[in-house]
């Protein structure tokens, strides 16, 4: 993983850690537990790093969602 994906990464549970209210340690662990950190948004970074904060928000939600990680 290279310096910008590492940083995309790093804003990514950030951001989800302060919209869901999570700290960022559990963020983390659901992403990697379920599969969606290193299967979706490290691999789809170059496409991901392009939309808005808020629709990054709402598709990385709906993921969870999808996935069973975020109620």
């Amino acid at each position: 993983m290279d310096r910008n994906t590492l940083e995309f990464v790093t804003y990514c549970i950030g951001m989800l850690s302060l919209h869901h209210h999570l700290p960022q340690q559990e963020v983390y662990s659901r992403l990697k537990k379920s599969g969606i950190l290193y299967d979706y948004i490290v691999p789809s970074y170059d496409v991901l790093h392009t939309f808005s904060s808020n629709y990054l928000m709402e598709d990385l939600t709906d993921y969870m969602k999808e996935k069973g990680v975020l109620d």
